[in-house]
């Protein structure tokens, strides 16, 4: 029943010969457009500014990994250029974009684990 109603309504031509009144034929359009912007637009920009938040936060000493898959310690951040120098093994450090940083490793608290021998 409301399947008819609303395709009568949006779809059909008017009856003699009229123009069909254009807000009817936006409401469509208005609808994909709002879908599409709580649906993917706003996540989007939600994940982007809480990235943005992890990256201000790094600080020398954190243990990242980077989207290449490279993990380290961060050794040095230059915020001029915008870069990271992290400290992979004992005498090694490279150097990174800010933006080349994934994710930072939550650092655990308490005592270390015992090792099995």
């Amino acid at each position: 029943m409301y399947q008819s109603f609303f395709s009568l309504l949006l779809f059909s031509p008017p009856a003699g010969g009229q123009t069909p009144n254009p807000f009817i034929q936006l409401v469509p359009l208005v609808l994909i457009f709002i879908v599409f912007y709580f649906f993917m637009i706003r996540p989007q920009q939600k994940k982007q500014k809480d990235r943005e938040k992890v990256l201000d936060s790094l600080k020398r000493g954190d243990k990242v990994v980077t989207i290449g898959g490279v993990h380290g310690t961060v050794a040095g951040i230059d915020t001029e250029k915008k870069t990271v120098l992290v400290q992979v093994s004992e005498n090694v450090k490279i150097k990174f974009d800010r933006t080349a940083v994934a994710n930072i490793e939550k650092q655990e608290t308490g005592d270390k684990l015992a090792t099995k021998e």
